[in-house]
This record gives structure tokens, sequence and C-alpha cells, in this order.
């Protein structure tokens, strides 16, 4: 048998940018639709266009994608025709080849926010879609509101879509708009529009997190006979976020009965790639990943000690409901226990490191990272310092040099054109052998901004490392994050800096202090020795 086509639509890049406290940049918004058009999305929605400046400099400069790119926009305003609308002009100004206009289905919103009567709004609707088809473009109407509209009134919420509809839309779109909408109701609702004339393969469902039943809305809209689903990368969007992609994704690719009922435009291989996905966009942003989140989670294949962790190495089927390998993520087993030890001699030999079974060493391993950990130490990605500490209590870290002092200061002052400028300077000393080096760097770039204390202290640090100087010329600082690990007067500062070199090599080291610049200090040493190690430098 074969199966249907079910169409995915991301809208990350605009609905994402609605989550408070989330603002993309322009070249932010190019990264994120490069990697989901490589995930294999049918849409993307990369904003709105007019709405400002970022969503226009997109449109202006977006990448060439297979996925079908779309603008954003609302129906036109009564009183004018679709061709005078200078908003809706705009968003047809982006040149996509999809263009997806927002309406409203509920009467209690078209009289009471738009304060227009129901046959005027029915008119917007229908010359806006005409007018979106005349020019050549796909056509989507996102039906707000619809299924409170259609509880209050199914009649008007049902004629709606019909103007669209039957102006040329290829898909109407079903929205939860306040996301309260039970996944029962929206299944029924959604068949109720399929019986209504609606055909299922030009309908779409997007749903809102606010009762935590997005995904579950999402697929009862799908079991109903919806054909397109639309959600955000890791759930983002406004209040509660929007059905979350990176769960909806692997369930339809896996589960049944939606792995053997439909196909999408994502390949298995694709799928492994969804946790970096996951956790790129959570850099980008700045934000800690949900550990828990299903699927791409840190800890969404972490198993405890004891019971579960002692079935999973005999077969992980015992407590995985699928490979983690699967969706790119990794089965993790805490470091507490025999099975601990298990992991941790594999996380070893990844760094080349060969321990063997019931070693000692292993368990003194074991309690200094959880030492270090309780001081607001975290591994999980600063992967070069798990290995230096390992190395430091297996007696296999070679001593390259020794730093004796450091310093760091920060000027704020005029310039000769009487604007306040800021000005760091670090100076470092190093020890090699028996000769002491010091080196002193500025943070300006080569524009005369200032880069900060911490850009000023790399550049020192590396400035000149005699013998090893080779080895680290390379080497550029790529990401930069900081975390507050406690609160109040005891409040620790964790950086963790990811590092490049120019053979696209990337590691990770973590730093903790409650002072920043002594956290970033100890995250640079560690990347430089990391990288001397790796090059095979001889101390």
């Amino acid at each position: 048998m074969s199966k249907e086509r079910l169409y995915l639509y991301d809208t990350t890049l605009r609905d994402g940018q609605q989550t408070q406290g989330v603002q993309f940049s322009t070249a932010e918004k190019q990264q994120i639709a490069q990697t989901l058009d490589r995930l294999g999305l049918d849409y993307i929605e990369g904003g709105w266009p007019g709405a400002n400046p970022t969503d226009s400099a997109f449109f202006d400069a977006a990448p060439d994608t297979r996925a079908t790119m779309t603008a954003f926009g609302m129906t036109k305003r009564a009183g004018r025709s679709a061709e005078n609308d200078d908003v809706l002009a705009a968003v047809m100004n982006a040149g996509t080849p999809a263009v997806c206009l927002v309406g409203k289905t509920h009467d209690f919103h078209v009289t009471t926010a738009l304060n227009i009567t129901l046959e005027e709004n029915l008119e917007n609707i229908a010359r806006s879609v005409e007018h979106l088809v005349a020019q050549g473009r796909e056509a989507l109407f996102d039906a707000e509101h619809f299924f409170d509209g259609y509880k209050a009134n199914p009649g008007y919420a049902l004629e709606c879509l019909k103007a669209a509809h039957d102006a040329g839309a290829r898909w109407i779109v079903l929205c939860d708009t306040n996301g309260g909408t039970l996944p029962e109701e929206v299944g029924r609702i959604t068949a109720a529009v399929i019986d209504a004339g609606i055909p299922g393969d030009h309908l779409g469902i997007h749903t809102h997190n606010d009762t935590g039943n997005a995904v579950a809305s999402s697929l009862a809209a799908i079991d109903a006979g919806a054909r397109q689903v639309q959600g955000t990368l890791n759930g983002l969007g406004e209040r509660c976020g929007n059905a979350n992609l990176c769960t909806l994704i692997p369930t339809l690719l896996l589960k049944e009965p939606y792995a053997g009922a439909y196909e999408t435009g994502i390949s298995m291989e694709a799928l492994a790639d969804l946790t970096r996905a996951s956790r790129l966009l959570d850099d980008i942003l700045n934000r800690v990943p949900v550990k828990s989140a299903p699927y791409v989670g840190a800890s969404a294949f972490a198993h405890k000690a004891g019971l579960h962790a002692s079935a999973i190495l005999k077969d992980p089927s015992t407590y995985e409901h699928i490979d983690p390998a699967l969706v790119g993520n990794t089965r993790i087993i805490p470091m507490s226990n025999q099975a601990g030890q298990s992991n941790l001699r594999r996380r070893l030999a990844e760094a080349g490191l060969e321990v063997e079974k019931g070693d000692p060493a292993l368990a003194r391993i074991l309690d200094e990272i959880k030492a270090r950990e309780a001081q607001g130490y975290s591994y999980d990605t600063a992967q070069a310092s798990f290995e230096l500490v390992a190395r430091k209590v297996l007696g296999q870290l070679p001593h390259f040099f020794e730093v004796k002092r450091y310093k760091v200061t920060v000027e704020r002052r005029k310039n000769r054109r009487d604007r306040m400028v800021s000005l760091s300077e670090a100076v470092v000393v190093v020890k090699i052998g028996d000769q002491k080096m010091l080196s002193v760097s500025e943070s300006h770039d080569e524009a005369g901004n200032d880069q900060g204390p911490v850009n000023a202290l790399s550049k020192a640090l590396a400035k000149d490392l005699g013998p090893y100087q080779k080895h680290i010329d390379d080497i550029r600082l790529v990401d930069f994050k900081v975390r507050i690990t406690q609160g109040g007067t005891e409040a620790v500062t964790r950086v963790i800096i990811d590092s490049e070199d120019s053979e696209g090599h990337r590691w990770s080291t973590v730093g903790v202090s409650p002072n920043i610049v002594d956290a970033s200090f100890e995250a640079l040493l560690d990347a430089i020795n990391w990288k001397l190690i790796r090059d095979g430098a001889t101390a």
C-alpha cells in the first residue's frame, strides 16, 4: 500500500521569534533556515516582511533552499483593494514562491478586534487569496482562532475557510491560536471541516502548547485527515510555545501508525541530525537545552544506576523506546557505580584513553568528576575538559607550561572625538622550562572596536608560547557561553568556550569561578592544553 504524503511546515523564524526574550539577527535567521532545509522541511516561513527590519533584511538575502520559502502577512484591510494595500504589498514584494496570510475566523474577533462586518471579513479573505493566486504564488490561509470560532459559530467559521478555498488557496491551516483546545476536540472539528467540503489534502494544523497538548493535538488533526502540520524547532513560540517539531518529526517517522501510513521530505539520514539541529538553535539563543526534551534532550536516553542501567547494558531495548542514534542522540548512564564505570570507560576510549575494567583509577576519576560537578562544572558537552581531568588522575597529563600570573584591566575613557570608549588590556606571564615569557595584548579588533577582557586575555595567552606556538596559531574562539550556576551571594559562574582550528576540529572546554574572567581563563587554558595534546606536542 502506497503511503500518503504529509507536508511539514516550519515557522521557527516567525512564531519562534515571538518567544519572550528571543530576537534573531538576520545572520542567525539565515543559519537556522539552512539547518531546517538540511533536515528536509517542506516549507520554511521566514517571517513577516515589512513588519520589522530584521525580517525584511532576511528576505532580501534569504538562502537558496530546497524547501519552499514562505512569507507571512495578513489579509487586506477593509475599504481598500488587495492591489492597493501597502501592508499586503510589502509581503508580496518579498518575492517568495509561497505566501501565508492570516485572517480572522472567529466572529467575535471580526466584530470586536477588527470592528468590521462579518461580510467584509469574508470579502477580505477571498480577495486577498485571489490576489496571491493571480500573482502566481502558492497561497496559504492561516485561519486564526479557528477552533474557538468554530465552537462559537461553526457556520461562519466554515464560511471563512470556504472563502479562502474557493479563491484558490492551496492550504487552509486550522489554528488553535489560544492553545486551549484539547486533542479530542481538534480531531473531531478537523473531521467536521473535511465533511463540510475542505479536502484533507488541502488542510493544515497549527497548534499552541498552552495545555501541553500541542503535539497530541497535531497528531489528532493528522488522524482526522489533515495533511500539513506546522511547528517550530524546540517548540519555540509565544506564551507556552508551538507544537515541537523535534518531537513531531521522529514520532511521524518512527512510530506507528504514522511511519507506515505517511511519507515526508525527511530522510532517516537527516533524522539523525535532529539533535544537532535542536542544540544549534539553543546555542544561537544562548539558552540551556531542556534535558528532559523527548528524543533530543540530554536526558532523553539517560538511565540511572541499578536495575535500569544493568538491563540497558544487556539489551538497550529494555528501557529505550528507540535507538537514540536514530535522532542523533546518545545514551547516558550516570557515573555512579559499576554501570557508570562502563560508561566512563567508553568516554575515555573516545578520548584515546584505554583503561582496563576494574582499574582503581576509574573510581578515582568518578570521584573527581563528581566533586568538580558539585562545584559547578559540567562535562556533558565540555569533552575536552573532561579528558584533561581524566588524564590528570591517570598521570597522563603533560606539563607544557605554567601560568605564573595574569592581569586584566578595563578602562573607560573619552577618545579624541570626545566619545566614550572602552579598552581592555591583558598581561600574561608563563614559564616554559626555565624561561619566563610576558605577553601583553589589547582587546581592540582591526576596526578599533573593543572585544572585551576575555578576548584580550585569549590573545595575550596565545601570543607567545615559545616552542608550542606553531600548534596554537590557528586556534579560533567560536563561541562563549556564560551560566550562573547558583543564586544569591554564593553565585558561581560557569563559562563554556568552543574553539576551532584551521582543520575544522572543534572542541569545548569549561571553567568555573565566582569571577567570570577567572572562569574564562581556566576554559582558555584547557582549550590550549587539549590542542597541544591532540597535536602530539612534546612537553
